[in-house]
């Protein structure tokens, strides 16, 4: 076989095919293991999505190539959203794009301006995707120091001038993953001006943006003024209706950036099966406020129960504002994130994501999901509590 692609010796295995590894050898070998660790949602999406696409997959028109970007009626419910929820006016023939995912999209876009010798500016506890997508691009991650006493926000005025000689993109994330921080239109609009000031693309991953706990209502970025000139942001129906395995979001702002996202794409797959589309336009357009509302209310109750627990077994968790997510120090006893998952998934069979792998602030830190049943949490926070009882 020839070799592989020099990309791939600076590419590490995602890490959460890491952990599905580690958790499959245990439950092969008879173990019973709860997983905190992906942010995979258990409740169903609303029954409306499964209606719709069951009644569009026996129309026979419906199964050929949707095209490249999507179907017009979902970037137009996708617009419209946009105008409802957070008053921008965006053109869904030209501001808007169908993603399979935003994952995808957010690897996408780093492809499609980064080359070798550009940079990514990333926070340096975030998704692996923004600098995994640089790597791909054959490009450098600049890490920005985020800490907990700023909410974890990155300081764009510390950016060191060195930095942003050949930086290309700023990501940014809000509800964040894995911290569960949450950030105000007035620090969008910071971040709006300082990349316009700075010639940067603004990327704002904002998949989280409905996942929120007590009267928060988080922003878009694209409601800065200018932002539709420098940024682009992500959204997901993963985690705004349950819906993680249809693989449907879609990016929206900048002209320039969505078209370029598009070229892309349109080299790399064709787009989604119609139906799925045709259940996003519905669910985007007809799903009650309070469906959301009640939804959120399950994860808040479950993220309570994990913060209030976690300090029995060694954890100093920060309270989330929205996402999926409780984020947490490792307190005591000479633990690392790494080697506390790691004797937990041993001995409680409790899998959890260490720090680490959100970026090289996040080594002290593991990630609790709250998308497990309540029974099922319930037991792992008692499993942990007599783990750690015994160390």
């Amino acid at each position: 076989m020839p070799a592989l692609a020099n990309r791939l010796s600076h590419l590490p295995p995602y890490p959460f095919q890491v952990i599905n590894q580690q958790v499959a050898a245990l439950k092969a070998a008879g173990a019973d293991i709860i997983n905190l660790d992906v942010g995979s949602p258990d409740m169903p999406p609303p029954v409306l999505a499964m209606d719709v696409l069951s009644e569009e997959a026996h129309q026979p028109g419906t199964h050929g190539y949707s095209g490249y970007r999507g179907t017009a009626s979902f970037r137009k419910s996708v617009a419209e959203y946009y105008a409802r929820r957070f008053g921008v006016q965006v053109d869904p023939e030209r501001q808007v794009l169908p993603l399979l995912g935003s994952k995808e999209g957010i690897v996408n876009l780093s492809m499609a301006y980064l080359d070798r010798g550009d940079a990514a500016l990333v926070p340096n506890i975030g998704y692996p995707a923004y600098s995994m997508g640089a790597i791909l691009a054959g490009a450098e991650t600049h890490w920005l120091p985020v800490e907990a006493g700023n909410h974890f926000h990155p300081d764009l005025n510390q950016i060191a001038p060195t930095m942003l000689a050949n930086a290309k993109i700023l990501w940014v994330n809000f509800p964040n993953n894995p911290t569960g921080a949450a950030a105000d239109l007035a620090w969008y609009q910071h971040a709006v001006d300082f990349c316009a000031h700075h010639n940067l693309l603004l990327a704002s991953d904002n998949p989280y943006v409905d996942v929120t706990f007590g009267d928060l209502v988080a922003p878009s970025v694209l409601q800065a003024r200018g932002a539709l000139n420098t940024a682009i942001e992500f959204i997901s129906f993963s985690k705004t209706f349950n819906m993680a395995g249809w693989r449907l979001g879609a990016a929206v702002g900048s002209e320039t950036a969505i078209s370029a996202l598009l070229q892309v794409k349109s080299n790399v797959d064709s787009g989604h099966f119609v139906p799925i589309y045709s259940a996003g336009s519905a669910v985007i357009e007809e799903v009650p406020a309070d469906w959301i509302r009640r939804r959120n209310q399950v994860y808040e109750r479950r993220r309570d129960r994990i913060v209030q627990a976690m300090p029995s077994f060694g954890l100093e968790p920060y309270v989330p504002q929205g996402a999926l997510y409780v984020w947490a120090r490792v307190s005591s006893r000479g633990l690392d994130g790494a080697a506390y998952v790691s004797e937990a998934l041993q001995h409680a069979h409790v899998s959890m994501a260490p720090g680490a792998i959100y970026g090289p602030g996040g080594s002290q830190y593991v990630r609790m999901s709250v998308c497990t049943p309540d029974a099922r949490l319930d037991e792992a926070l008692h499993r942990l509590q007599a783990w750690y009882a015994l160390k």
